[in-house]
């Protein structure tokens, strides 16, 4: 992932997505291909809806975890496998709710929850 912190609240969205405005966001260094967003929620759906487009909201959550001693490798496995989840059903983002991490039998593990996020330019849901 990108080299800030994830954490709740951060988006994650496809590397190569276009933006509104003819922006493209820059490819993250991983092999996911996704990148977090270096701006607040509120603002980027701000510019999003200025430009015409939308930043649909899926309800329904994803949530997945990894085990593993190195948390940082522990939570990209897990940001990767929700990204595969929103890939399989053609979405183009992620928004983090939540990061826990906990043990089993001693075994160190990070669950992550997210709503699957998908922009597009126009009103109606098209993913």
């Amino acid at each position: 992932m990108a080299t800030d912190p994830i954490a709740a609240g951060s988006i994650l969205v496809d590397g190569g997505l276009r933006l509104p405005n003819s922006r493209l966001l820059p490819r993250a260094p991983d092999s996911s291909g996704w990148t977090a967003l270096n701006v607040t929620r509120s603002a980027f759906e701000t510019e999003v809806r200025e430009a015409g487009w939308t930043f649909f909201f899926m309800a329904a959550r994803i949530k997945t975890a990894a085990f593993g001693f190195d948390k940082q490798k522990t939570l990209r496995t897990a940001l990767e496998r929700l990204i595969a989840n929103a890939k399989s059903h053609h979405y183009n983002g992620i928004e983090i709710t939540q990061i826990v991490s906990k043990t089993f039998l001693k075994m160190p593990y990070v669950s992550v929850s997210a709503h699957a996020r998908h922009l597009q330019k126009g009103l109606t849901f098209s993913g």
